[in-house]
């Protein structure tokens, strides 16, 4: 069974949404300028996974046009396989396979009631 292990929040003004967030649910917040994204972190995770049963990480991201609202990514093993499922199912990919460096790869898919969905396979 795959798992939600990630979301992301889309934003229009960073330090705004940053503000937001880090004084409403006091999320630490860790701005990394060079790929346009925040890390949020919901609880302390350290450099392992979450610890907390149900407690997942996540970011926020400048908002692009085929993703306006907020994410959940869910773990899959592979990418491909995994997207051919959704076709299958009667989805469609909204962003391609895309690799992010030592990390893994994301892509997002859109369920049959328009949902956006990301799905994430690790390195």
């Amino acid at each position: 069974m795959d798992k939600v292990i990630h979301f992301e929040i889309p934003y229009d003004d960073k330090s705004r949404a940053m503000r937001f967030y880090g004084e409403v649910f006091r999320w630490k917040l860790t701005d990394m300028p060079e790929m346009k994204y925040v890390v949020a972190e919901s609880f302390a995770a350290g450099e392992a996974m979450p610890r907390e049963s149900g407690a997942i990480n996540g970011g926020l991201f400048e908002r692009p046009k085929e993703a306006p609202h907020p994410v959940i990514y869910i773990g899959v093993a592979s990418i491909g396989p995994a997207i051919d499922r959704v076709t299958r199912a009667g989805g469609k990919v909204i962003t391609p396979r895309t690799p992010i460096p030592g990390m893994g790869a994301f892509a997002r898919i859109a369920d049959t009631e328009g949902n956006v969905v990301g799905l994430f396979e690790t390195d």
